[in-house]
């Protein structure tokens, strides 16, 4: 290499010329070397693994597979329903032997009518009361099961009847706050002169509704009105005076109707202490009636009465009277008879 090396020097190729040979092969052969010595790797990338399955097979052959079911229809347990005037109070349970788990629970009523099944209750629980229903109304209820798989079947269909008398108070959350309620919600006056307006505690939209007011104090001829009303009525006026209440109002001598400050049919005929004022509401023919002691008070104050109506009076410090419910129609009217259109027979 190292002649190579002053030959390459030389202006005189002829020299370089003479070695080549044996330099080309000294090449070659020093390549073959570095190509076995040092290019050749000296292990495999290849590994020859063996997978020992046998202990894993062992454990899934030992594995217990259970296969997710929906729940079983729920049982009502008729011992425990029941109804109470407007509410009605449901317990259901799972079948005794039943296994499969059970995440919740779905109720359902339909609307009183026979109309369409709504859901009124999802949850754990196994009881339930639902409140504000129809008076004098059968509904039907069923409730199903669910977990994680879906839902199951409905239990038996239950029929329900509400109170057919309505049984109800004034309202106190409800009330203008210069009213003075008393007797359990029964009796009530007013600390103002001004009259202010208090509702009853249940609201009524389908059947046929009795109810008495009888006046314990009667001071000075105030204008007492009795009626029904909306649930937005104003509070700090008369019964009557705006488009959401439908009121007698009476004094001493005379009586009026009157429904947004439209004052109809005077009528011979007051109050006086001892007095009992009747309000008869007809939703089957849709009219309002007022009676004093028993008797009708001029004619039918209201016609196309629908929608939701609360009982209602306004008053003033002048006046004291008592609510009474849950009586009977009077025997003079003949109630209409209810639009049974949608209801569906077996």
């Amino acid at each position: 290499m190292e002649y190579c090396v002053e030959v390459i020097k030389e202006n005189d190729p002829s020299g370089f010329l003479q070695i080549s040979d044996a330099l080309i092969r000294r090449v070659h052969m020093t390549e073959d070397q570095w190509g076995k010595g040092t290019l050749t790797p000296r292990m495999t990338s290849d590994f020859d693994l063996t997978l020992d399955s046998g202990p894993l097979l062992q454990t899934i052959h030992q594995l217990d597979f259970v296969q997710m079911k929906v729940p079983a229809a729920p049982m009502l347990q008729l011992e425990e329903c029941c109804t109470i005037n407007n509410s009605a109070t449901l317990s259901w349970k799972q079948p005794p032997l039943s296994t499969i788990a059970v995440d919740g629970y779905i109720l359902e009523l339909d609307d009183g009518n026979g109309g369409q099944y709504r859901e009124v209750y999802v949850g754990t629980e196994t009881i339930c009361t639902v409140d504000g229903l129809h008076y004098n109304s059968t509904y039907m209820s069923r409730v199903k099961a669910f977990n994680a798989s879906g839902v199951g079947q409905y239990s038996k269909i239950l029929a329900m009847q509400t109170s057919e008398i309505a049984w109800f108070t004034f309202d106190p959350a409800s009330a203008h706050p210069d009213i003075i309620l008393s007797n359990d919600n029964l009796t009530v006056t007013c600390n103002s002169y001004d009259d202010r307006v208090v509702m009853g505690n249940s609201g009524f939209s389908r059947g046929v509704h009795y109810w008495e007011i009888t006046v314990d104090r009667y001071d000075n001829h105030p204008d007492p009105a009795f009626g029904v009303a909306r649930g937005d009525v104003l509070k700090d006026v008369m019964l009557g005076k705006d488009d959401r209440a439908w009121a007698m109002y009476v004094d001493n001598n005379r009586s009026w109707f009157m429904h947004n400050n439209s004052h109809t049919n005077r009528t011979d005929g007051g109050v006086s202490k001892g007095t009992t004022v009747g309000v008869l509401l007809d939703f089957n023919r849709g009219i309002l009636i007022f009676l004093i002691n028993d008797e009708q008070q001029g004619p039918v104050a209201f016609e196309g009465i629908e929608g939701l109506y609360y009982p209602a009076i306004s008053l003033n410090r002048n006046v004291q009277v008592t609510l009474h419910t849950g009586l009977p129609i009077p025997d003079f009217y003949t109630p209409g008879e209810a639009d049974l259109s949608g209801v569906l027979r077996s």
